[in-house]
Protein backbone atom coordinates (compact mmCIF):
# COMPACT_ATOMS: atom_id res chain seq x y z
CA UNK A 1 0.00 0.00 0.00
CA UNK A 2 1.30 3.41 -0.82
CA UNK A 3 0.02 6.58 0.67
CA UNK A 4 -0.76 8.53 -1.95
CA UNK A 5 -0.69 12.15 -0.64
CA UNK A 6 3.36 11.69 -0.79
CA UNK A 7 2.97 10.46 -4.30
CA UNK A 8 4.31 13.30 -6.45
CA UNK A 9 2.20 12.25 -9.63
CA UNK A 10 -0.61 12.55 -7.45
CA UNK A 11 0.27 16.31 -5.94
CA UNK A 12 0.85 17.52 -9.90
CA UNK A 13 -2.57 15.61 -11.19
CA UNK A 14 -4.51 17.57 -8.25
CA UNK A 15 -2.93 20.77 -9.33
CA UNK A 16 -3.36 20.54 -12.59
CA UNK A 17 -7.43 19.51 -11.70
CA UNK A 18 -7.45 22.45 -10.21
CA UNK A 19 -6.28 24.23 -13.51
CA UNK A 20 -8.83 22.82 -15.91
CA UNK A 21 -11.42 23.86 -13.61
CA UNK A 22 -10.12 27.33 -13.27
CA UNK A 23 -9.66 27.92 -17.32
CA UNK A 24 -13.45 26.05 -17.89
CA UNK A 25 -14.76 28.80 -16.22
CA UNK A 26 -14.33 30.78 -18.96
CA UNK A 27 -15.84 29.11 -21.32
CA UNK A 28 -19.31 29.56 -22.72
CA UNK A 29 -22.47 28.95 -20.47
CA UNK A 30 -24.06 26.59 -23.21
CA UNK A 31 -20.58 24.37 -22.81
CA UNK A 32 -21.54 23.83 -19.18
CA UNK A 33 -22.76 19.94 -19.69
CA UNK A 34 -20.42 19.98 -22.82
CA UNK A 35 -16.62 20.26 -22.77
CA UNK A 36 -17.14 21.73 -19.25
CA UNK A 37 -18.58 19.05 -17.60
CA UNK A 38 -16.34 15.89 -19.70
CA UNK A 39 -12.42 18.06 -18.75
CA UNK A 40 -13.68 18.30 -15.29
CA UNK A 41 -14.68 14.94 -14.78
CA UNK A 42 -11.46 13.58 -16.64
CA UNK A 43 -9.63 15.72 -14.50
CA UNK A 44 -11.10 14.85 -11.30
CA UNK A 45 -10.77 11.18 -12.69
CA UNK A 46 -6.47 11.35 -12.69
CA UNK A 47 -5.35 11.86 -8.44
CA UNK A 48 -8.67 10.01 -8.39
CA UNK A 49 -7.88 6.95 -9.52
CA UNK A 50 -4.28 7.30 -8.40
CA UNK A 51 -5.49 7.76 -4.78
CA UNK A 52 -7.93 4.45 -5.06
CA UNK A 53 -4.72 2.47 -6.77
CA UNK A 54 -2.47 3.40 -3.63
CA UNK A 55 -5.28 1.51 -1.71
CA UNK A 56 -4.72 -1.65 -3.27
CA UNK A 57 -2.81 -4.36 -1.73
CA UNK A 58 -0.62 -5.29 -5.14
CA UNK A 59 1.63 -3.55 -7.22
CA UNK A 60 -0.31 -5.29 -9.96
CA UNK A 61 -3.98 -3.90 -8.77
CA UNK A 62 -2.45 -0.04 -8.71
CA UNK A 63 -1.03 -0.10 -11.63
CA UNK A 64 -4.23 -1.24 -13.27
CA UNK A 65 -5.67 2.66 -11.45
CA UNK A 66 -2.50 4.23 -12.87
CA UNK A 67 -3.44 2.95 -16.34
CA UNK A 68 -6.76 4.35 -16.11
CA UNK A 69 -5.59 7.91 -14.90
CA UNK A 70 -3.49 8.16 -18.06
CA UNK A 71 -6.44 7.42 -20.30
CA UNK A 72 -7.82 9.84 -18.61
CA UNK A 73 -5.31 12.03 -19.53
CA UNK A 74 -5.70 11.16 -22.98
CA UNK A 75 -9.18 12.17 -22.87
CA UNK A 76 -8.57 15.26 -21.42
CA UNK A 77 -5.75 16.08 -24.24
CA UNK A 78 -8.60 15.15 -27.15
CA UNK A 79 -11.06 17.35 -25.04
CA UNK A 80 -8.13 20.44 -24.77
CA UNK A 81 -7.52 20.60 -28.28
CA UNK A 82 -10.97 20.41 -29.02
CA UNK A 83 -11.11 23.74 -26.75
CA UNK A 84 -8.81 25.37 -28.83
CA UNK A 85 -10.48 24.43 -32.30
CA UNK A 86 -14.03 25.89 -30.95
CA UNK A 87 -11.88 29.31 -30.00
CA UNK A 88 -12.39 28.16 -25.77
CA UNK A 89 -8.59 28.34 -25.26
CA UNK A 90 -6.07 30.62 -27.11
CA UNK A 91 -2.84 29.15 -28.18
CA UNK A 92 -0.67 29.82 -25.20
CA UNK A 93 -2.80 28.05 -22.99
CA UNK A 94 -3.37 24.94 -24.98
CA UNK A 95 0.41 24.88 -25.50
CA UNK A 96 1.46 24.97 -21.34
CA UNK A 97 -1.68 23.00 -20.90
CA UNK A 98 -0.62 20.25 -22.67
CA UNK A 99 2.70 20.37 -21.49
CA UNK A 100 1.68 20.16 -18.02
CA UNK A 101 -0.31 17.14 -19.02
CA UNK A 102 2.13 15.51 -20.72
CA UNK A 103 4.58 15.63 -17.74
CA UNK A 104 1.58 13.81 -15.50
CA UNK A 105 1.61 11.44 -18.35
CA UNK A 106 5.72 10.48 -18.60
CA UNK A 107 5.26 10.83 -14.44
CA UNK A 108 2.71 8.05 -14.17
CA UNK A 109 3.92 6.36 -16.86
CA UNK A 110 7.56 5.94 -15.13
CA UNK A 111 6.15 5.25 -11.53
CA UNK A 112 3.49 2.37 -13.16
CA UNK A 113 6.63 1.00 -15.02
CA UNK A 114 8.45 0.75 -11.38
CA UNK A 115 5.66 -1.61 -9.88
CA UNK A 116 6.11 -4.31 -12.12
Amino acid sequence: MHRFKQLEIWKKSRSFCKHIYEITMLFPENEKFGLVNQLRRSSVSVPSNIAEGASRKSNKDFARFLEIAIGSCYEMETQIMLSNDLGFINQKTLKLTLEDLEAIIKMTSKFKSTLK
